[in-house]
């Protein structure tokens, strides 16, 4: 299943839907109230449902039998899958040789941050920023876990029981501010800093979340490239580490670091201007494309 947010006019509010092999979105709210089914209008409304799933696919069998709650996908426009996290989660150094690259030891167990929810964007937003403020922003691939049931304290063999999909993200970050401040939220948190799509591509539909291609290209040019194959700490460590401390909530974001190639590392370093595009690809899980601009260009 592929859960994404749209809308039909510029002004909606975005709402729930789940792209269809035939170029249509199923507007979950809609086709569940048709068939008996209360589905909240949001992603995180849907997965905070007992049994989201199977109420989810009741609502697509019945706008499939009766067109109710069916839209034509070129008509819509896509927001964040998932546009009011509680909590975004991101781990640094989690790939070896990110860690490496930028001469930092390999960690003994995951290193945490965040970034504020009014960084999440969509697949068709605009990331941008007052270049007076930052003058290094980078760029970074990254496979996204959505957390789809409440975590609390969960073993790691338990912890893929609580995640619902995936998502691709862009882990932006302003290094100047990054490193300059001595920890890292305000350099990773600036509005817009962290777009995320296209859809939410639930568990069952990724075949092995630890053996996926993932890449980045600033402008056609492909800078970073490796596999999830090359995480330090898997996904399942990964959630369970974090529920010792915190509790995951459904809906929850969670970027699972990002490979080497970064641009600040670069000789010379690659950092982002404006008018510049950047394409995170993960295998499986989907392209994001996002443009790049200064505040109010």
């Amino acid at each position: 299943m592929r859960v994404g947010q749209y809308r039909s006019e510029p002004a909606e509010q975005p709402w729930c839907g789940v792209a269809t092999g035939d170029e249509t979105v199923v507007k979950l709210s809609e086709a569940g109230a048709g068939a008996g089914v209360d589905l909240g209008p949001r992603t995180s409304d849907l997965l905070r449902e007992w049994e989201w799933r199977r109420k989810a696919d009741l609502a697509i069998e019945y706008a499939e039998e009766t067109g109710l709650g069916v839209y034509d996908a070129t008509d819509l426009n896509r927001a964040a899958p998932v546009s009011d996290p509680e909590k975004v989660v991101c781990v640094g150094l989690n790939y070896r040789d990110h860690a490496e690259e930028g001469d930092n030891e390999i960690p003994d167990e995951p290193v945490l941050f965040s970034k504020f929810p009014t960084t999440v964007a969509g697949p068709e937003d605009t990331v941008s920023w007052d270049p007076d403020l930052t003058q290094k922003v980078d760029y970074e691939a990254e496979l996204v876990a959505v957390i789809g049931e409440e975590a609390r304290r969960v073993d790691p063999e338990e912890a893929m029981d609580h995640v619902a999909g995936f998502l691709v993200g862009n882990d932006v970050s302003a290094r100047d501010l990054q490193h300059g401040d001595g920890q890292w939220v305000r350099g990773k948190s600036l509005d817009s800093f962290a777009p995320t799509g296209p859809e939410l591509v639930t568990t069952d539909e990724v075949s092995d979340p630890h053996d996926l291609e993932i890449f980045a290209e600033v402008n056609g040019e492909r800078l970073q490239e490796s596999t999830t194959e090359n995480l330090i700490f898997g996904i399942d460590e990964l959630v369970s580490f974090c529920s010792q401390a915190f509790t995951l909530t459904p809906g929850d974001l969670l970027f699972t670091g990002t490979p080497p190639g970064v641009g600040v590392y670069r000789e010379p370093p690659v950092l982002l201007e404006d008018g510049d595009s950047v394409t995170i690809g993960v295998e499986e899980v989907g392209e994001l494309t996002t443009e790049f601009a200064f505040d109010g260009e």
